[in-house]
């Protein structure tokens, strides 16, 4: 169907084996625009079927072609895929934007650009990637030499669809392995369309394969526990996670895991007071705050708390929440229904622990269909309060004052999660010294969201398992041999 945009949504096939595919049993579910609530399209309904066909295929791919071609032909090609996807950037924002309810201008300059960025990235790191050589006196020589981990599953979330399937699926292809992906059943079109670029690109049949369906008990759970499956890479909430890991346990897979965040912003009264509030502006509520990277615990010390509290809620206020397509949304509709009411269900939790709902709680006037939401300012709130411990996923902050320096990092401390922390300070020492005791797997200082792809990413306790980004992907997408050779 078409959109008031004129964007033709697709409906979505299984990829298996080079071919787009229904399901055996020609299953199939709704794809909900979470903007309208109407039907976009149709997607076929995997399970553990076509997870065994795929799987097979995947298997197959590790032994054809695939295995024969070199480091700079696989650069080559992840080089191409890159190219293909800003060749139909428009078009992919525009799904991703049908699919997900985000902003299409968000989309666009953010989302499908990095996509492709990640494949051009991971084309160019591959062919640096060196291996460790030792002489033991005059006695032997050791070497090691890296090869692909096998059939690895991809399981990727809604928020950043296409983003986040593309970190995973660039390094992965550029070990040489082969892929059986599972795209979240909320978002599934710019995946599909994944597959025709990735055919296009010229990566033999087999080697990419896409299964559509649901989680543990459908293709998500296939794909965990298959014997033939030799890794997994998943990014979502930690309760999944832990689903994953116990499926994947009989077969000893390898695990990387990106997973939830709670994510403290510390602000110091020597911070820069009109940087801090641009940028916590973006960290609060860029994506609907339907990122695991978002800012959505503040911590404000109290010299400056009601200073920042007032230009905060002003510039909040100022946020446009409107239709995907509009050119002055700065806010869209949240996912789904189910998530949804997930969110507004902490914020009903605020109202009953006193917590003083200082702008937004509500739908947006105007906006009666589609899954909406003011950005909301909460404060007042205990420490104890659900909504300050537990990761709510969408446009809802706390904010919390604080006196000493300790008594922060206690606090930015005291949670289950460790992905992110942000720091705000013109005091470098102090700077330095606050990031070294913060329980997280990335800290900024003076900024957020500053990515370098050679850099480590990934959490600390229930936010993750390993690290991606450089060569720490390409360490997970592959096995070490080392051989020695006595002399």
């Amino acid at each position: 169907m078409t959109t008031e945009t004129k964007v033709e949504a697709i409906n979505c096939k299984h990829f298996i084996n080079g071919q787009f595919v229904e399901s055996q049993n020609q299953k199939s579910f709704e794809n909900i625009n979470p903007a309208t609530e109407e039907v976009l399209g149709h997607v076929a309904e995997g399970g553990k079927e076509e997870v065994d066909i795929a799987v097979a295929a995947a298997r197959s791919a590790l032994q054809g072609p695939w295995k024969m071609t070199t480091l700079e032909e696989r650069s080559k090609i992840l080089r191409r895929i890159g190219d293909l996807i800003l060749e139909r950037q428009e078009e992919l924002a525009r799904l991703e934007s049908l699919d997900t309810g985000k902003p299409f201008s968000l989309a666009n300059s953010v989302d499908i650009p990095r996509a492709a960025y990640n494949f051009h990235f991971f084309a160019d790191y591959v062919i640096s990637l060196g291996t460790d050589a030792y002489q033991q006196n005059q006695e032997a020589l050791h070497y090691s030499i890296r090869r692909p981990v096998g059939v690895v599953g991809i399981i990727k979330p809604w928020n950043l669809p296409l983003l986040l399937l593309t970190w995973k699926l660039a390094p992965c292809l550029a070990m040489g392995n082969t892929a059986v992906i599972k795209p979240a059943e909320w978002t599934p079109m710019t995946a599909t369309v994944l597959m025709e670029i990735i055919k296009e690109a010229g990566v033999p049949d087999g080697v990419v394969n896409l299964v559509h369906g649901f989680g543990p008990n459908s293709a998500g759970g296939a794909i965990s526990e298959h014997p033939d499956v030799d890794a997994i890479s998943f990014i979502g909430e930690p309760s999944t996670g832990s689903s994953i890991m116990k499926a994947g346990a009989n077969s000893l897979k390898k695990l990387s895991f990106e997973l939830g965040g709670k994510n403290p912003n510390i602000i110091f009264a020597d911070a820069d007071m009109d940087e801090v509030i641009a940028t916590t502006i973006k960290s609060s509520f860029i994506n609907q705050g339907q990122v695991c990277l978002c800012g959505s615990r503040i911590y404000v010390e109290r010299p400056v708390y009601e200073q920042f509290l007032e230009k905060f809620v002003e510039k909040t206020k100022e946020l446009k929440v409107g239709k995907p397509f509009d050119a002055d949304t700065n806010v869209g509709a949240l996912v789904g229904q189910e998530h949804y009411e997930r969110v507004n269900s902490y914020i009903d939790i605020a109202r009953e622990d006193g917590g003083t709902i200082l702008t937004g709680g509500k739908r947006p006037e105007g906006l009666e269909k589609g899954y909406y939401l003011e950005p909301t300012i909460i404060a007042d709130l205990d420490y104890t309060s659900r909504c300050i411990n537990e990761e709510i996923f969408g446009p809802v902050v706390t904010v919390v004052p604080f006196d000493t320096e300790e008594e922060v990092i206690m606090q930015a401390n005291d949670t289950h999660y460790g992905l992110s922390a942000t720091i705000w300070t013109s005091n470098l020492k102090r700077g330095h010294r606050v990031a070294h005791q913060i329980e997280a797997g990335i800290v900024w200082v003076n900024t957020w969201f500053l990515r370098d792809l050679r850099t480590p990413f990934g959490g600390m306790k229930h936010s993750g398992i390993g690290r991606t980004g450089g060569a720490h992907s390409l360490e997970f997408f592959s096995e070490l041999s080392n051989i020695t050779i006595k002399l």
